[in-house]
């Protein structure tokens, strides 16, 4: 089974979640592409217990949301920085 959006991570903090999204795509260049987006969610249960989710924050809920999203852009950048550390490797030939 092929997957175009794929959950690579997520980050919670009670009621609240962030999580990272690996998207695939074609850019007008027609080339694949891949991207990441970050959804934020908040879980609650209904009026008969059963679990929803929705984006919408209540005002205990922005430290929640803030520290989630913080970890989420901390995961990104590190992964970001890791590939550019990997691709600027440089080959040392010994020289005698």
């Amino acid at each position: 089974m092929n997957q175009e959006n794929i959950p690579e991570k997520k980050f919670s903090t009670g009621v609240v979640s962030a999580t990272i999204w690996k998207n695939k795509g074609i850019s007008k260049s027609s080339m694949p592409v891949e991207f990441r987006t970050v959804s934020l969610q908040r879980r609650y249960t209904d009026k008969s217990g059963e679990w929803k989710s929705t984006n919408s924050l209540r005002t205990n809920d922005l430290p929640k949301a803030i520290l989630v999203l913080s970890k989420a852009y901390e995961h990104l950048v590190l992964k970001e920085q890791t590939k550019e550390d990997s691709e600027e490797e440089i080959e040392v030939e010994d020289v005698d």
